[in-house]
């Protein structure tokens, strides 16, 4: 497989750059699309349509193919992947009805390919993503390879879309998938957020509304052991502060912690919502704010991938929250560079709502305050 990545802040800008990808002969069959909602998606769509090229794509908060983040841009990855080792799915689920959804995806897949791999990305934030990594697993078994993440609509928390060539969706899934006997997939999914304090019990929740932990309710002792202050809903910067800087790390029997940021707080009870599910009576750790460790040990967790389970790669993709950017800022730049020069191939990446990926060790999660990296080869 030859790749190849290109970038730009409007939609001529991309044509140009798309012109000069295939001057040289290069003829791709698949384009992973990453691009903010201020750009137009339907003519950008439009011009790889008309060179008979496959869409998979994603609205996000940020994109990049190098290690420079964008913003308001677009970020595309061009592959020339063989057609019949690659199908592209949308579908909607106006009803949440998730994993039945995922689950018809993954019916269709599994009839193309006696072995397929998955690469999603889904939009509306009220989407449970568990329940499509769930649908996966029902069809294909616990065994599925499946990445991806959540789309953005640069941090607006408003509109976020998925689409392919001439359809898109506020409320669906699109799913890339992969012929693993043909195609080799790799991923690692890496937070580096550092723990703190002894485990505690979430004594109260239903689904992803955590109510209280050791019988407090979970923004007071989050306040307390974050040390934050104007703890108020007048504070338009809370949310962000929590999300970002002083997460739920929920513990698993099997593989590391997942990330759990309290999302939307109800100031009736003090209790908040987070990304993903946190069922009543697991155990939790609270965060340290992120230092220097944190894209360390992410550059390390990928190149522990390259050197364990794929020596050779012809692509890479990221999917990196959106709050790593917020918390790390402009050191961002040295996380990417770093996972660019592990394998120094064509990139694409966007700035996610959420992680989708197996945890180190352990299942397939939500994630979130963490970098998805997936490797591809075509065999």
């Amino acid at each position: 497989m030859k790749a190849k990545s290109i970038k730009g802040h409007s939609t001529s800008e991309i044509k140009t750059a798309l012109t000069q990808s295939m001057a040289d002969g290069f003829k791709p069959t698949l384009a992973i699309v990453f691009l903010s909602i201020s750009q137009d998606r339907k003519s950008i769509c439009q011009l790889l349509d008309k060179e008979n090229i496959a869409i998979y794509g994603s609205t996000s908060n940020g994109e990049f193919i190098d290690e420079e983040n964008e913003k308001e841009s677009t970020a595309i990855l061009l592959m020339d992947i063989k057609r019949e080792h690659f199908k592209i799915y949308l579908e909607e689920y106006p009803n949440k009805n998730y994993r039945e959804t995922a689950k018809n995806i993954a019916s269709k897949a599994k009839k193309e390919f006696k072995k397929p791999a998955f690469l999603i990305a889904a939009s509306h934030l009220e989407t449970d993503a568990e329940q499509l990594l769930y649908g996966f697993e029902d069809i294909i078994g616990k065994h599925v390879n499946v990445f991806g993440g959540m789309a953005g609509d640069d941090y607006t928390f408003s509109d976020q879309f998925v689409f392919t060539n001439g359809k898109e969706s506020n409320i669906g899934t699109v799913v890339l998938a992969l012929d693993e006997n043909n195609i080799k997939i790799k991923g690692v999914a890496t937070c580096g957020w550092k723990a703190v304090g002894t485990e505690k019990t979430v004594t109260k929740s239903e689904g992803n509304h955590v109510y209280t932990v050791d019988n407090i309710p979970v923004l007071d002792i989050t306040t307390k052991y974050g040390g934050l202050e104007n703890v108020t809903p007048e504070n338009e910067n809370l949310l962000l502060e929590i999300a970002a800087n002083f997460p739920l790390q929920l513990q698993r029997e099997k593989g590391d912690p997942v990330m759990r940021p309290g999302l939307v707080v109800d100031w009736s009870d003090r209790s908040f919502y987070c990304s993903g599910s946190v069922p009543q009576g697991s155990k939790v750790r609270f965060s340290l704010p992120p230092d220097f460790d944190v894209m360390d040990k992410v550059i390390k967790g990928v190149q522990h991938l390259k050197d364990t389970e794929m020596p050779e790669a012809d692509a890479l993709v990221v999917f990196s929250c959106a709050g790593r950017i917020l918390s790390l800022g402009p050191l961002m730049n040295l996380e990417l560079e770093g996972v660019k020069n592990v394998w120094n191939i064509p990139m694409a990446g966007m700035f996610s709502n959420g992680e989708l990926a197996r945890a180190t060790g352990g299942n397939l999660e939500m994630h979130n305050l963490t970098t998805c990296c997936v490797a591809l080869k075509e065999k």
